[in-house]
């Protein structure tokens, strides 16, 4: 959702020390941007909402992996939401080389007994990059070590808004980013965040019909093609696809597959999932309220079928202020549910998500703190569902 800043941020030392992971057994398993000349940020206008108290959520040391996560119960997916939030579990972390005011956009896995975090940087210089992190406890989420993604041949400059998932027919993990276009990049090994590959275009060329400012690209397979959402800070959600096999080459014409006449309801931050259990998919979109950031949701039962809407606005959406309290002992710190991912029933390209263990990680900042969208201190905090 960021937007190019410019200057690389530099290839300061990052440390890589504690990473653990490594590739899925054979078989599988389980941003407001400018064009790349520019330095529009998306998301700016009009954005409501850094730094958090220090408080933490409760001890979760990793429970779920690429099967379900709660031995077999079903629990029918919500049509209201409540939630509890922990307070900032992660905040920037700065090097001689990188002078950072925000981490935000997170993407998450549970794999190999941890939890994997790519994410997006700014630094003081208004410049976007990412950061890889990972951890076994909620609790040690903020000690993690940081390793800077400019590190990484290829990923110098503007890359941000990352999506990660492990592609079993390729047996690959691969990395989503913004750049402006969409990018992917290859990995056998989840925690080795030095060993990514180049990051590669989808397209040659942009399809026709695509917004001035293309953002928050998101991957999601089916059983027979895999589909790119992505948004624009102009109210509407665009959808273009390719056969499975052809993955990642093929994606064909742009259609618009969700579309709002006041931009700032349907503003940027898509991410589209499988529901488990259902035949049904969920999409969350961050929305522009008038008290600060929020999500909306839409269900539908393809992904390239016609999305109906689940609650409403800023006065009942799927994650927002008016429905989300905090853990006892835990300040109010954020007014804004900003991009984040629910964490999945997995890994894979389905997208799967569990009913039953609904958790948002989510960016949130500071209410008093302003001025330009690259420089708002955004921190990461977890959102969990409150089941009544």
């Amino acid at each position: 959702m960021p937007a190019e800043g410019g200057a690389a941020m530099g290839g300061g030392a990052g440390g890589s020390a504690g990473m653990a992971g490594g590739a899925p057994p054979s078989n599988g398993g389980a941003s407001g941007g400018a064009d790349s000349n520019g330095g529009k940020a998306s998301g700016g206008e009009n954005a409501m909402g850094g730094s958090g108290n220090e408080a933490g959520a409760d001890s979760q040391a990793g429970a779920a992996g690429a099967a379900g996560m709660d031995g077999g119960m079903t629990c029918e997916f919500p049509t209201t939401f409540r939630w509890r939030s922990s307070g900032v579990l992660v905040s920037p972390k700065s090097d001689p080389s990188h002078n950072l005011v925000s981490v935000k956009d997170p993407t998450i896995v549970f794999f190999d007994s941890r939890y994997h975090v790519y994410a997006t940087t700014a630094n003081t210089a208004g410049n976007w990059n990412m950061v890889y992190f990972n951890f076994t406890d909620w609790s040690t989420a903020k000690d993690a070590p940081h390793y800077y993604m400019d590190r990484t041949p290829g990923f110098e400059g503007y890359h941000c808004a990352p999506h990660v998932f492990y592609f079993r027919p390729h047996k690959k993990w691969y990395l989503i980013q913004q750049s402006q276009p969409p990018q992917y990049s290859t990995n056998d090994d989840i925690s080795q965040p030095d060993k990514w590959t180049r990051p590669q275009n989808f397209f040659a060329q942009m399809p026709a019909g695509t917004p001035e400012l293309p953002i928050d690209y998101w991957v999601i397979c089916d059983e027979t093609h895999c589909y790119l959402f992505f948004t624009g800070d102009n109210g509407r959600l665009y959808r273009t696809r390719t056969r499975i096999e052809d993955f990642p080459n093929g994606f064909g014409s742009l259609s618009v597959a969700l579309e709002e006449s006041n931009r700032n309801d349907l503003f940027e931050g898509s991410a589209t999932y499988k529901i488990k259990g259902t035949n049904k998919y969920l999409t969350i979109i961050e929305a522009i309220g008038a008290n600060g950031r929020y999500y909306r949701a839409w269900t539908s039962d393809r992904l390239d079928g016609t999305w109906t809407p689940l609650g409403g606005k800023e006065s009942n959406p799927f994650a927002g202020a008016v429905n989300v309290t905090y853990e006892p002992g835990v300040a109010d710190w954020t007014n804004d549910v900003s991009h984040g991912e629910l964490i999945r029933d997995g890994y894979d390209e389905t997208m799967t998500i569990d009913p039953c263990r609904l958790e948002l990680l989510y960016q949130g900042r500071d209410p008093a703190s302003g001025g330009e969208y690259s420089q708002l201190p955004y921190r990461l905090g977890l959102l969990r569902f409150v089941r009544d």
